[in-house]
């Protein structure tokens, strides 16, 4: 059976949940009926209640800095890796250990291939967090002797702060520099901070709040002259800004496959060979991937973020060239609805897929409790448990209470202007509904001066 209709048979056997309007391209493909319990279609016209919330239908989806949808050419290559091919890839003695193998070493290359290494300095890991992990703590614990000291930012992944955290409490030093209010990092202070025990040096590559992208190729040039290796999290700017480790000077990289259309549960580290970089594996076990990351390769999982990695090679310009239009009609379109919009970040170097607003004078989660059917966020996925304001803006020096006014848009390969018009539409509403509401907004108005007010305190 070719492999295109594996997807068309599983998905003509999902049954659909009835919905009264058309749905969000990017969540049609997830319209499989909820699990008992979970989310429940009540009588009388597609309303969804799921955790208190009712919803008339599933929302329109623009939070593709949490995740991605998996493109579907990339489920296509995957599916035989469940159903037919579905070997070991480290048996050694039969077709189905040789066939897998195979699948996986061309997807490392594949991987290898997007950002101008060699396969060989490719490793397969659970996602960016676990890479992340290795990246940091791996690389200190194994010149524990000799360096001491880590250099990293103040806006960095919770996952890299809380490595650096860790080394910290075994007795390393690490120096969190903050950001100009741009979100970029000062080269001179980041060149003056790496001192003669200085390890590794750590600078997300995209940020996954506000979209900044940092100077790599100057980052990587100081990292070279000064002789210490430059680790960056890419997760966020894999297949969606050109990377190339050699020209930008990358001795370690993180990578995700969920955030560029491939499937969730899998990533990469890339570690380079000359001159070789060693780190200290952080899980014990048989010793696959040549030692740093021991444990069964998921060979559906590597095989779809090759894939993924080889469709982003391949359609990077375009779909750059298609968000960025889109998010100038988002912009444009909030902007001439309300006033008083802050785009968090710098707005000459980022990735037009992230785009953070703050409202003035409308609190951030009274506007996403409005916005339901829109998914959006109000920072990282990882922290959104948290009722405290972005450490990301506060970083930048955005005051606390614009802080907590920010939601982040996240545009993506399969968004369209249909979507991005109805999400203009309805940010408008909500932002104008809540502030009819607030007495700060109408002050503000009156030409009053807010900050100058001494509230007083029952």
């Amino acid at each position: 059976m070719a492999t295109s209709s594996f997807s068309r048979v599983l998905l003509r056997r999902l049954p659909l949940l009835h919905c009264p309007r058309r749905l969000s391209t990017t969540a049609a493909a997830a319209a499989a009926e909820a699990s008992e319990g979970e989310g429940k279609e009540e009588a009388g016209g597609g309303v969804i209640s799921m955790k208190g919330v009712r919803m008339s239908g599933r929302p329109l989806y623009l939070d593709m800095q949490a995740t991605t949808p998996v493109d579907p050419r990339v489920l296509d290559a995957m599916l035989p890796f469940y159903l037919s091919r579905f070997g070991n890839p480290h048996s050694r003695t039969h077709l189905y250990g040789w066939e897998s193998d195979a699948a996986v070493e061309a997807a490392r290359a594949q991987v290898a291939a997007l950002v101008g290494a060699n396969p060989k300095e490719v490793f397969f890991t659970s996602g960016a967090t676990e890479s992340n992990n290795i990246s940091v703590k791996g690389l200190m614990r194994f010149y524990r002797d000799k360096k001491r000291h880590v250099v990293t930012t103040q806006t960095e992944h919770k996952c890299v702060l809380d490595s650096c955290r860790c080394l910290q409490q075994e007795g390393f030093e690490v120096t969190y520099l903050p950001v100009r209010p741009d979100g970029l990092v000062d080269l001179d202070a980041l060149a003056a901070a790496i001192r003669p025990d200085t390890g590794l040096v750590s600078v997300m590559a995209v940020n996954n709040e506000i979209g900044v992208v940092q100077p790599l190729e100057d980052i990587g040039r100081i990292c070279r002259d000064k002789g210490v290796p430059f680790h960056t999290d890419a997760a966020q700017a894999l297949g969606k800004i050109p990377i190339d480790v050699d020209r930008m000077g990358i001795a370690l990289m993180s990578l995700s496959g969920h955030k560029i259309y491939g499937p969730k549960g899998v990533g990469a580290l890339y570690l380079r060979r000359r001159p070789r970089v060693r780190v200290e594996p952080q899980m014990s076990g048989g010793g696959q991937e040549r030692g740093i990351r021991s444990g069964t390769v998921p060979t559906p999982l590597v095989v779809g973020m090759g894939a993924a990695c080889e469709i982003a090679a391949g359609e990077m310009d375009y779909d750059n060239r298609r968000i960025a239009a889109l998010q100038e009609r988002l912009l444009e379109g909030v902007r001439s609805g309300v006033d008083d919009v802050v785009v968090n970040g710098s707005t000459e170097h980022r990735y037009p897929g992230n785009l953070n607003l703050s409202f003035a004078y409308v609190e951030g989660e009274s506007l996403l409790m409005g916005l339901k059917e829109v998914a959006v966020s109000s920072g990282s996925a990882c922290t959104s448990a948290s009722l405290e304001p972005s450490y990301v803006l506060r970083a930048l020096g955005v005051d606390e209470d614009m802080a907590h006014t920010s939601i982040r848009f996240g545009i993506g390969r399969f968004t369209t202007e249909a979507e991005i018009d109805r999400a203009v539409e309805l940010t408008v509403q909500q932002v104008q509904k809540l502030r009819e509401m607030s007495p700060l907004y109408e002050m503000a108005k009156a030409g009053i001066d807010l900050k100058s007010i001494q509230w007083a305190q029952h």
